[in-house]
């Protein structure tokens, strides 16, 4: 089975341009999502074993008690929400995904996707804002980015997805109109119908990263800034990697020079970056 650690993901939490005080709470965080993904994404568990363990998250993580150290990541962040006044919805969301992948649901529709991608990663942009203090207006681009970031991770492990998980994030009506077969998911290289099936889904995450666009303009914090120019130039990198190589013959990963570029971007970018005001027109 496939494990990840924060140095495996491609778009990693910057830690170090977080005050020290936060760095715990983000990582008692991490390691409840991280449970709870592995947790979905076991191959060797059944459906019904995965939604009980998830369960027993949630049920901890809302005050049950915990005798079973497997699940003290949610009694840590349990304690860490209350110490810092954050609302349970910021992880119980993320449960709501996880329990679609453990159920293996089937996306009809881009729009079904983007409804994924609500639970499965907008709640972790609500939750850097809210430590943060931003205003509520942030929210929305900051749900759009997130939905691009998830939708590039989908793309970049469409052969795991598939062939290990038996799980398909590709929208069945968009398969459909590039005549994608589930197996050409799993094959040893990109077919032409795949090939234009995913520039299709590109084209769209690009237009999720042009509704957010705005989002580094309007927080506040300026290391979030910083933080959210890097994550732009990362997801532009990935997304080119997948619009110009075989994601299934070659796993696609983010390069030293692409996180050096996207660092040095982020740098520049956060530091001269101005704050706009939003008002009821948008700016």
């Amino acid at each position: 089975m496939r494990y990840k650690s924060q140095k495996d993901e491609n778009f990693p939490v910057a830690f170090f341009l977080f005050p020290k005080e936060k760095r715990a709470l983000i990582n008692a965080y991490y390691q409840f999502a991280r449970m709870a993904d592995d947790i979905a994404d076991n191959p060797s568990l059944s459906s019904e074993q995965k939604l009980n363990e998830l369960n027993n998250l949630e049920e901890i993580l809302l005050g049950k008690d915990c005798s079973n150290p497997k699940f003290a990541v949610a009694k840590k962040l349990r304690d860490a929400f209350l110490e810092h006044n954050l609302s349970f919805s910021l992880a119980t969301d993320l449960l709501i995904a996880f329990r679609q992948d453990a159920t293996g649901f089937v996306y009809q529709t881009w729009a079904q996707l983007c409804q994924y991608c609500t639970y499965s990663a907008a709640p972790v942009g609500r939750f850097l804002l809210a430590l943060h203090d931003e205003s509520p207006s942030t929210y929305l681009p900051a749900a759009s980015l997130c939905a691009a970031l998830q939708i590039v991770n989908h793309l970049q492990d469409i052969k795991y997805d598939a062939s290990v998980l038996k799980r398909i994030y590709l929208p069945q009506e968009v398969m459909s109109k590039f005549k994608v077969s589930e197996d050409m998911l799993s094959s040893p290289c990109v077919s032409a119908e795949l090939r234009r099936c995913v520039d299709a889904l590109i084209e769209k995450t690009y237009g999720l990263l042009k509704d957010s666009e705005i989002l580094p303009y309007i927080v506040k914090s300026r290391t979030l800034k910083i933080e959210l120019f890097v994550i732009f130039c990362l997801t532009k990198s990935m997304l080119y990697k997948l619009k110009k190589k075989d994601f299934l013959a070659h796993g696609l990963k983010l390069s030293i020079y692409d996180r050096i570029k996207a660092v040095f971007y982020g740098l520049i970018k956060g530091l001269f970056a101005q704050t706009k005001t939003l008002n009821s027109k948008g700016l």
